[in-house]
């Protein structure tokens, strides 16, 4: 059997000490980036693989970042995944991910996992059927570094990244208004999720602002799923007058809503128009493609990840000050909602 390579086998390749070989590997500021460079060469040369578990008993870190989202099969999540991991991987962590499925047990249980996982700190969404956080709690209590995105808890006090989802939906809003659409719907989710409240407050300011009334009886709560947009939608084309636009809280909303409306054979946009929010993969490929907010998800992983890092510094000194970055929201203007073709 070949006998493993060790920091002491490089370290006589390069005539030089264990240490020095360890600090390099470690990206210690001592070392010199010439000698960084020497070192991980001669380490891939002579085929090295570091110890990690030997390695985070010596430091206290296993270099693991633990990431919770609420859906896989959602895009925006993925995307936002992908921002960690370029972060994390820069910084030489891993990301190991748990699915909580939108259910807070699940969620639980994952946290439980990533604690037993000796992971240095978590990034998490949390679910919409999320109205404890005990478990999250749990997590500050034990002083592991936290961070929330996109659906956050502000009285967790932990640092943050959502977008600004008030002006995402007053933008979504006016450009319906602006586009001659004058009946404007809007199809939420559940109001204890502090993005879905704000996206509401946002479409009904824009129609203040615009001179337009707020009727209650045009604006539906639903479960943010592509069967309760399809409900929402249904009851809402049922009132006379019907709307002639459709503000939605998401992407797989404004599909169920989408599929409601072309089923009573309504043109959109002539007849209809619509707008999402998330900018999901999906939205350009149907038919009319999908106006939308876009969230800048990749960003917002990216953001997520380097406030993780951040707050591990802080765990050698004095902790850094609580942030909240809020991020500018974009909106994706497709076929569904440009009536006037402007």
């Amino acid at each position: 059997m070949r006998k493993k390579t060790t920091i002491h086998d490089i370290a006589k390749e390069l005539n030089t000490t264990a240490a020095t070989v360890s600090r390099a590997l470690h990206d210690h500021p001592s070392i010199s980036v010439a000698t960084k460079e020497l070192v991980r060469q001669t380490a891939v040369r002579l085929n090295y693989r570091q110890n990690k578990l030997a390695s985070s008993l010596r430091s206290g870190r296993t270099h693991t970042l633990g990431v919770i989202i609420p859906s896989a099969e959602i895009s925006f999540f993925g995307s936002v995944v992908h921002g960690i991991e370029r972060i994390a991987r820069r910084h030489g962590y891993s990301v190991l991910l748990f699915q909580s499925n939108e259910d807070p047990a699940c969620e639980a249980e994952g946290i439980e996992a990533l604690l037993q996982a000796h992971v240095d700190g978590i990034i998490a969404s949390v679910t919409k059927e999320t109205t404890r956080y005990h478990h999250y709690l749990e997590v500050k209590q034990r002083r592991i570094p936290l961070v929330l995105f996109d659906r956050v808890n502000d009285s967790l006090e932990v640092p943050s990244v959502v977008i600004d989802d008030y002006k995402g939906a007053y933008l979504a809003t006016m450009h319906l208004i602006e586009q001659g659409y004058k009946r404007i719907a809007h199809i939420s989710g559940q109001q204890h999720i502090k993005i879905f409240n704000d996206r509401l407050r946002g479409y009904a300011d824009a129609l203040r602002h615009a001179g337009f009334p707020v009727e209650d009886d045009l604006i539906a709560y639903g479960k943010v799923s592509v069967e309760s947009g399809r409900h929402c939608a249904d009851r809402l084309l049922s009132i006379t007058p019907p709307p002639d636009a459709i503000v939605a809280v998401e992407d797989f909303t404004a599909l169920g809503a989408m599929q409601s409306i072309k089923s009573k054979g309504l043109a959109i946009p002539r007849e209809i128009g619509l707008i999402g929010f998330a900018n999901e993969a999906f939205s350009s490929y149907i038919t009319p493609s999908l106006s939308t907010v876009d969230q800048q998800t990749i960003k917002m992983g990216e953001e997520a990840a380097q406030l993780f890092m951040e707050l591990g510094k802080g765990k050698e000194g004095n902790p850094p000050p609580l942030r909240k970055i809020v991020l500018e929201p974009v909106l994706m203007i497709r076929e569904s909602s440009k009536k006037t073709g402007s």
